[in-house]
């Protein structure tokens, strides 16, 4: 995983077009989202190593999940190095193989929305809470490069924050419909 080393901002585009693999689907990432440390409000390791965050502690290569609003679990890709907090938010993707599981998961969801979004992603893949830590590598929940850069890739602000709204953190895939619309938070600072 030597790819996943370096700052976050760095490392989100080189996930786009990877595979993530999982309870018999695979979806191919069309959209990312850079989270960094102690240097960013947006971040959920901006405050310090809490019980929560503490997988983005870990070293790069391993899976990071979180329960958003309660409600959706969400996954990252854990980057950078061992003991620093940094993260890319799987923000959309299409689902490749297993679309059959994945609209099992996610009835009555178009296909093209079917990983369109971090909760439906991980709903589509069938991650949960328990995967948290899971090795990229060797777990049950996998990352698998391309090797195929996307042709086009765009950046600009990540999506629903408060603090640090303004940097251009997420990136996608440009012209791809599995992307998800951008939606600044109502309560955006506009900046940090």
């Amino acid at each position: 995983m030597e790819d996943l080393v370096g700052r976050p901002e760095d490392v989100a585009p080189r996930l786009l077009g990877a595979f993530v693999h999982h309870g018999g689907v695979t979806v191919r990432l069309t959209e990312v989202e850079a989270y960094g440390g102690s240097d960013d409000p947006g971040s959920h390791a901006w405050r310090g190593r809490t019980a929560r965050n503490a997988t983005m502690f870990d070293p790069p290569g391993r899976l990071y999940c979180y329960l958003s609003h309660g409600i959706h679990v969400c996954a990252n890709v854990v980057v950078g190095e061992a003991g620093v907090a940094a993260a890319i938010l799987l923000r959309a993707g299409e689902v490749v193989s297993g679309a059959d599981l994945a609209r099992a998961r996610r009835p009555g969801a178009a296909d093209r929305d079917l990983a369109r979004g971090p909760g439906r992603l991980a709903r589509a893949l069938g991650l949960d809470l328990d995967l948290d830590g899971t090795d990229l590598v060797i777990g049950p929940v996998r990352l698998e490069h391309s090797g195929e850069p996307p042709a086009q890739v765009m950046a600009g602000p990540r999506v629903g924050l408060r603090g640090a709204s303004d940097r251009p953190w997420r990136f996608w895939i440009e012209g791809d419909r599995t992307v998800s619309a951008y939606r600044r938070s109502p309560r955006a600072d506009g900046g940090s």
